[in-house]
């Protein structure tokens, strides 16, 4: 990981030993934050930074996250790629897309679903709402901790800039971790002991930054940081430069008790329509994710939702994974989830990103709702992504009617980030600093009617949240043309496509190796027979059962399948895996034996009526010399067919796929005798010997198509020029005379 390598101990000994092609995942999370803060991210950039100074060395940039929106911290990825983005933005108006097409690439999923006569299966996003009122008790509870922020908001005035900041965040937090639960109230309510600043450091000298940078983690959804924040606040009611009084302690004590006793169903009515969501979700048999903002929420409904739930199935498994335990810990608790066939995982944003849950869940509920849209889309992203088998994933916002924090995320944000991706298909962010907007709702919510300070009062209501839309709009409008700009329409999927052939013409695609399976296995008295109603295969080995027996797990008959996501119970064969491998040395060995196996031979004839003319198959391995800075050895297998003329030979065309087409079209018609076989190959031998350069137009055919691939390559990364020496004549490994059945014509 990168986190690993960025490390004092593991920096230096990878930067001198990094291979020549670094793919960076999760990107975003590389780029040097704004403003300097934040140690992980600026460590993770400057590693990038330290490998991106070899010349000589590519970088692939990976991320499926929406930019920030923060141009200062897109330069700073694009700088990696060419210095010349990585300037300050008020040197530069805007970036030169034109400069940025060769380095940026943009897909979205419109693109890919059906590319290049392939499907790749994307499953329906369906999303609901589902609201809730809080209870009476609830409700008085809410009002009265509102009034109480305002109230403390209001008599700051006449503090520092700093101290109103802590009063400002203090209100923030015990707002939000009331909505969250009675369990991350009452926590926030008694963790009163940390300080505003690091150990050591002078409190009076704190800055309104400083206290942002401490608080804003802890409270907002911030994105981009190595680690999601979801421990509780903690909150800064005992801070000595907010200058408490007595009685705002007290109200704060009462608070607690009456949070306390707020938990369970009857209270806690969120609580309530979380469990009646998840019985409808189960009931349809999906297995769902439950995000919460905080640990104390998680632990709250890991407690409550037993009993909760019993009454549909006393099976049920439900556990919560969150950011107490690390990555490892997680992901072994995941596993021992998805052992269990009714299960629900509940979580927080600590699982948002990174670990892929699409193969064992398949919904997504909202219990708190997230107060940026980019961490909406994460969470959704979880499960709403390639490779998830059901056709269709269900995503659930859950929100109180009657509490105005909620309705102003949901209108302001949540509502306008869907219908934005309604239309585009893709996320656009909040056009603006997103934690900004957010604290400008909450603001608007605390501050709303009291007579606190002109610079506090950034209401979003009317003009204001006209004037956010239409600036989200503008960035939506942006979008949209950048993205129809960066989709490089001038890399044609034909040109892709015959890239692709070429490659799996050589190692093989998941077609070919099951067929080489089918055929090879029958040869030793195994077989590969297709499982009726499903893309499964069961394999018998025949004769190869103990040289394949530790190659997979389980006993024959196997269940194997040649593709993930048509069956994913089956061991997946792709060519390099071991029972592949295996079965190819068996095929070799025999073939290359002094005593051939019956069925398995480098020579051979067949009479069919694939073909009008006797045709000769040949294969042949060519070698080359490759120079570049340094020499380097490179051989390959090239299939050919030709057929005897008047004045020599006539080759198959097109070279690349004309004698393939033939291989598979070939079937006998009738046996043929070892001697009438022997009698074919020796005149397909000998015809070969009539001419010395008969190899000639097959290699000039493939130094033609290797330089043109290499230059292809070449261009793009810049790299030096490549000369490619063969070697001559090629080594002929198999020779197979196709006689035709109607009557040998040539």
């Amino acid at each position: 990981s990168i986190d690993f390598v960025k490390s004092d101990k593991h920096k230096r000994p990878f930067l001198d030993n990094a291979p020549d092609l670094i793919i960076v995942d999760e990107a975003h999370m590389a780029a040097r934050p704004p403003g300097g803060t934040g140690r992980a991210e600026h460590q993770r950039h400057e590693l990038l930074r330290a490998l991106a100074e070899d010349p000589d060395r590519h970088i692939i940039l990976v991320t499926a996250t929406p930019h920030s929106g923060i141009e200062e911290s897109f330069r700073s990825l694009l700088g990696l790629l060419d210095p010349q983005f990585d300037v300050p933005t008020a040197q530069v108006a805007r970036l030169d897309r034109r400069k940025l097409l060769p380095q940026v690439v943009q897909r979205r999923r419109s693109d890919v679903e059906t590319w290049m006569g392939a499907d790749t299966p994307f499953p329906k996003r369906l999303s609901d709402e589902v609201v809730y009122d809080l209870s009476p008790d609830y409700r008085d509870l809410f009002n009265d901790v509102l009034e109480y922020c305002r109230e403390t908001i209001a008599a700051g005035e006449g503090l520092r800039a700093a101290q109103q900041r802590v009063r400002h965040w203090a209100a923030i937090a015990l707002l939000r971790c009331l909505l969250s639960s009675p369990q991350t109230a009452e926590t926030v309510l008694e963790n009163r002991r940390k300080r505003l600043a690091a150990e050591g450091e002078d409190r009076t000298e704190a800055t309104e930054e400083d206290v942002d940078e401490t608080y804003r983690p802890q409270v907002m959804d911030v994105l981009g940081d190595g680690e999601i924040g979801d421990y509780a606040p903690t909150a800064p009611f005992d801070d000595e430069d907010a200058a408490w009084s007595a009685s705002e302690r007290r109200k704060l004590r009462d608070f607690r008790r009456r949070a306390a006793a707020l938990a369970g169903p009857e209270q806690d009515r969120k609580l309530a329509a979380l469990a009646d969501s998840l019985k409808g979700l189960l009931g349809e048999g999906y297995r769902p994710i439950v995000f919460c903002r905080f640990i104390q929420t998680a632990h709250y409904l890991a407690a409550q939702l037993p009993d909760l739930l019993k009454s549909i199935s006393r099976n049920l498994d439900i556990r919560a994974v969150t950011g107490e335990i690390g990555d490892d810990e997680r992901r072994e608790r995941i596993d021992e989830l998805v052992g269990s066939d009714r299960r629900v995982l509940i979580a927080t944003d600590c699982l948002s990103e990174g670990i892929n849950l699409q193969e064992h869940f398949d919904a997504v509920v909202h219990y708190d709702l997230p107060w940026n849209p980019n961490r909406l889309e994460q969470r959704e992203g979880r499960v709403d992504r390639y490779g998830q088998p059901r056709p269709d994933v269900k995503a659930v916002l859950i929100w109180g009617e009657n509490n105005q924090v909620d309705q102003v995320v949901l209108d302001v944000l949540i509502r306008k980030a869907h219908r934005i991706r309604r239309t585009l298909g893709v996320s656009v962010p909040v056009p603006i600093d997103a934690d900004q907007v957010v604290q400008t709702i909450v603001d608007n919510v605390l501050l709303r009617g009291t007579g606190a300070p002109q610079q506090l009062q950034l209401g979003l209501t009317g003009e204001n949240v006209s004037r956010l839309h239409a600036q989200w709009d503008q960035a939506a409008d942006r979008e949209k043309n950048q993205r129809a700009y960066f989709a490089h329409e001038g890399i044609q999927p034909d040109t892709v496509q015959r890239e692709i052939e070429a490659t799996d013409s050589v190692f093989g695609e998941p077609v070919a190796v099951q067929r080489f399976l089918a055929d090879a296995l029958q040869r030793f008295g195994g077989s590969l027979r297709k499982i009726d109603g499903t893309a499964a295969f069961e394999l018998q080995p025949g004769d190869l059962d103990r040289k394949l027996a530790d190659t997979v797990p389980g006993d024959f008959p196997l269940r194997v399948t040649f593709d993930r996501l048509k069956d994913k119970t089956g061991a997946y064969l792709g060519r390099t895996h071991a029972l592949v491998e295996r079965v190819c040395d068996s095929v070799l060995g025999d073939a290359f034996a002094a005593e051939p196996r019956p069925g398995i031979a480098r020579a051979g004839a067949m009479v069919t009526d694939a073909t009008d003319y006797r045709t000769v198959l040949l294969l042949l391995r060519f070698r080359y010399l490759l120079k570049e800075t340094v020499e380097e050895f490179a051989e390959e297998v090239v299939l050919a067919g030709f057929q005897r003329v008047e004045d020599g030979l006539q080759w198959l065309t097109p070279l690349d796929r004309a004698a393939r087409a033939l291989v598979d079209a070939a079937q006998p018609t009738r046996n043929i005798s070892d001697a009438e076989r022997t009698t074919q190959v020796d005149w397909a031998l000998a015809t070969l010997k009539e001419a010395d350069d008969w190899y000639a137009p097959i290699l000039d055919w493939r130094l033609g198509e290797l330089v043109e691939a290499h230059k292809r390559l070449r261009d793009l990364t810049k790299a030096p020029k490549l000369e490619i020496q063969p070697h001559s004549p090629p080594d002929i490994l198999g020779c197979f005379v196709l006689v035709p059945a109607a009557g040998e014509q040539g």
